[in-house]
Formats: structure tokens, C-alpha cells, sequence
């Protein structure tokens, strides 16, 4: 009896592996462990202090001089989470966006923004006007995305960085154009939406089905293989192993519905049919992200739009079924923000087809990058040549220098630009290659 008990419970796990091995083979695995990509981290990290710096920006220039005394700062910045003393730490370590100064008048350290963070800003918003036409394409875009083709004035609010749109789209882009967009009040939640007044069908095409076209014209592939597929890139270090690839291969052929199609009409109570429905959401996914200007977007703000684009619920999960076509990093916020990237738009830290207004941000980051000691000696330097030219107009006053001051200032400088191009890289190093 025992012998026979023994020989069924192995037939048991034995079909219950082959149950399991099959699965697998139809269908990529539900749960998977989140594999890091350290250029896409790295690149969290220079945006976690880009943040930052963009906040002490507001605070300063909401005042009506453009400059706060550094005391008054402190206790702002207590509001946006900085702890007593730590401002005046924190705009020290960027001299390049951040000048402290002493009034000439209260004879008090106050703080202004410098002549190049001024500038970056400038042509930032330069950019931004530039680009408002194509703001309004993809907030047309975004609207008919949704199922009810409306969706909540304060979702895209929360969000305006990321597609592009200026601190007054409401006014600019919203009531500036009426025939493409409607702004009402909800009867029923005394909420703002924003709704399409005509659909586009130019506008329905997927950037997916652009790269799609491209990779059929160029690379000269079986338009079969690729009529429903999506670049897969996965992060260094990712195991696949032989069912994996199988999942991975059958779901590239699984056909779906576009995001810009309205499937209300479908019977969705087959297996197919929410096979179809979650390769959907994937595409929804990917056009939501291809939308934003820096091809990224956190996904709490993905959220926002989850019920009127049918996105699954546990977002995070889902997507770490698909890392090969996106990245989520936790790098910003303590673990507590996650940022989605589309890992086809970029390449060693970097957008395979940057837009104007992404360059215009990038060179905030810069500034930011720069080490404080070039700020020092560069401060040095123009001290020391108006120290000379006032000597060249001094008659009968010869100059005389040492070679011990030259080797000294030529050590200084060597020091300086090898700790600014070691700056450069540790932010945006490249430990794993985002491309592969």
C-alpha cells in the first residue's frame, strides 16, 4: 500500500512539473524578480537632485525680487521636506545654478539664481512655446486614448512636464483651441475633465507601428514575424531560459487591438480575447510613455489613467512581465518613486532622438554636474585676470612671477577638470549597456 501511495504521489509531481513546463511554453510567467539597470538608475540619480534644484528655483523666484535671504530660505524649504540648516548645504554643492552673496545694504547672505541657470531657463522656455503644436498633438493623442475619449483636467496637471505642456495649458492650449478640445465640470463629481470634440483618425497610428515600418523597410524582416511584435531589450543579466523564449516568441505573434481602436463591440469573455486585451494594455502602456518628452513618466501617474484606458491594477507586476520592453527604477525618492522608461528610446544614458526641449533640460543637469571646485576656480581665474589687466595699465609697475606659482596653479587646474570629468561619468556611467 505505502509502495503504491509513493508511485502516484511521484506521477503526480511528475505531471504536475509537465503542467507547469507547458504553462510556461504558452504564457510568459506572471511574477518576475526586477533585474536592475545601472545606466537607467544612474540616470535617477542626477535627476533626484535635478528636483531638488527645480524646487529651490520656484522658491526663489516666487519672490518678487528674485532673490531670498538664505535664513528665509531655510524655513521655506522646511515645507518641501528639507530639514533646519540643510538648504544652505545643498545650494553650496551647485555654485553653478545657486549664488550666495552678501546684501550690500542688510549686510546678509541672500541667494539668487546665476546668470547660466537663468539662461538654461530661457531657452527651456523658448523650447516649450516652440513646441506647443506638437504639446496639442499629444494631448489629442492621449484623449483618444481613453475609452470615454475625456478624461480629468487635474490628471493632466499633475503630469504637464512629462507631455510637454506650459504651467497655463488651460489658458494656452486647452481654451486656445476649441476645436480640438472641451473643457466642462462633472454633474457628478464637480471635477474638471478635458474631452476631444472630434476624433482623428490621422492620430490613431502607434509609434510602435512607425518603428515597426522602419525595422520592415531597413532591416528587410518578415513582416509576418513583426506585423504584432515589439523591441525587446532586456537588462544585463537577465536569465531566460528555453520556455521563456517559447512564451516570449508565441506572445510577439499574438495578435491585438490598438490602443486608438474601440473595443467595446468585442465579445472579451474568451481566453483569446484577454490574451488580446492584456497585450493591448502593453501597447496602451508603451503609447502613453512614447507620448512624453523624455520617453519616461512615474508610474504613479500611469495610475492616474488606469480606469479610462483599462490598464491592469497591479501595474508594477505587469510590467515586470515585460522587461525587455520597459525599465522601472526606484531610484529618486527612497524607494517610494518609480520611474518607467521605454528602453527602446534610449541608449547609454542618453534619447536615441532627443527633442529640443529634452536638450534644453539636459543642460540643467549639466550645471548641476559641474563640480563645485571648477565654480572656485573659475571664480579664481577672473579675479586673477582683472588683477591683471589693472596691472597693464599701471605705468612703471613690472610684474613678476615665480615658477613655484605656475606649478601650483597648473596642479589646481589638473585636479579640477579630472574631479569635473569624474563627476561626469559616475553620474552617467554606463555600468550595464541600456541598448542590450
Amino acid at each position: 500500500m505505502r509502495t503504491f501511495i509513493s508511485h502516484a504521489s511521484k506521477l503526480l509531481s511528475t505531471s504536475k512539473t509537465l503542467t507547469r513546463s507547458m504553462s510556461q511554453s504558452t504564457s510568459i510567467p506572471r511574477k518576475q524578480t526586477r533585474v536592475r539597470d545601472h545606466g537607467y538608475d544612474d540616470y535617477m540619480e542626477v535627476e533626484k537632485k535635478v528636483r531638488k534644484v527645480l524646487k529651490f528655483q520656484d522658491l526663489i523666484l516666487s519672490q518678487p525680487t528674485n532673490m531670498i535671504s538664505v535664513s528665509r530660505l531655510d524655513s521655506l524649504s522646511r515645507r518641501i521636506g528639507f530639514k533646519q540648516f540643510e538648504s544652505g548645504r545643498f545650494i553650496l554643492k551647485f555654485p553653478h545654478v545657486f549664488e550666495v552673496f552678501e546684501h550690500p545694504v542688510q549686510r546678509i547672505l541672500y541667494c539668487r539664481l546665476t546668470r547660466k541657470a537663468l539662461s538654461q531657463m530661457g531657452q527651456e522656455n523658448e523650447a516649450m512655446l516652440r513646441q506647443v503644436p506638437d504639446a496639442v498633438t499629444r494631448l489629442r493623442k492621449l484623449l483618444m486614448l481613453s475609452n470615454t475619449g475625456r478624461v480629468r483636467l487635474e490628471h493632466v496637471r499633475i503630469a504637464r512636464r512629462e507631455f510637454g505642456l506650459p504651467d497655463d495649458f488651460e489658458y494656452s492650449v486647452i481654451l486656445k483651441y476649441p476645436e480640438y478640445f472641451r473643457l466642462f465640470d462633472a454633474d457628478e463629481t464637480r471635477n474638471k475633465y478635458i474631452e476631444m470634440v472630434e476624433k482623428d483618425c490621422g492620430l490613431g497610428v502607434c509609434e510602435i507601428e512607425r518603428v515597426r515600418e522602419r525595422e520592415y523597410r531597413e532591416k528587410g524582416y518578415d513582416a509576418e514575424d513583426i506585423r504584432f511584435s515589439f523591441i525587446v531589450n532586456f537588462p544585463p543579466g537577465f536569465k531566460i531560459g528555453k520556455y521563456y523564449k517559447i512564451a516570449v516568441w508565441k506572445w510577439q505573434r499574438l495578435p491585438y487591438w490598438s490602443p486608438y481602436e474601440d473595443v467595446s463591440g468585442y465579445d472579451l469573455r474568451s481566453l483569446e480575447a484577454q490574451r488580446r486585451m492584456e497585450k493591448r494594455a502593453v501597447a496602451m502602456i508603451h503609447e502613453l510613455v512614447s507620448l512624453t518628452v523624455e520617453k519616461k513618466i512615474t508610474l504613479e501617474r500611469i495610475a492616474h489613467f488606469r480606469m479610462v484606458m483599462d490598464l491592469p491594477k497591479k501595474l508594477k507586476e505587469f510590467l515586470l512581465q515585460h522587461q525587455g520592453i520597459f525599465y522601472i527604477s526606484t531610484r529618486g525618492n527612497h524607494g517610494k518613486l518609480h520611474t518607467v522608461f521605454l528602453r527602446e528610446a534610449y541608449k547609454k544614458g542618453e534619447l536615441v532622438e532627443p527633442n529640443e526641449l529634452y536638450l534644453a533640460r539636459r543642460k540643467l543637469a549639466e550645471l548641476v554636474l559641474i563640480s563645485p571646485r571648477k565654480a572656485r576656480l573659475d571664480k579664481e581665474l577672473v579675479s586673477y585676470r582683472r588683477r591683471g589687466d589693472e596691472d597693464d595699465h599701471m605705468n612703471g609697475v613690472e610684474r613678476n612671477y615665480s615658477d613655484d606659482d605656475f606649478e601650483v596653479k597648473g596642479n589646481v587646474e589638473s585636479d579640477t577638470e579630472s574631479g569635473e570629468e569624474s563627476d561626469g561619468d559616475s553620474a552617467y556611467s554606463d555600468t550595464g549597456d541600456i541598448s542590450d
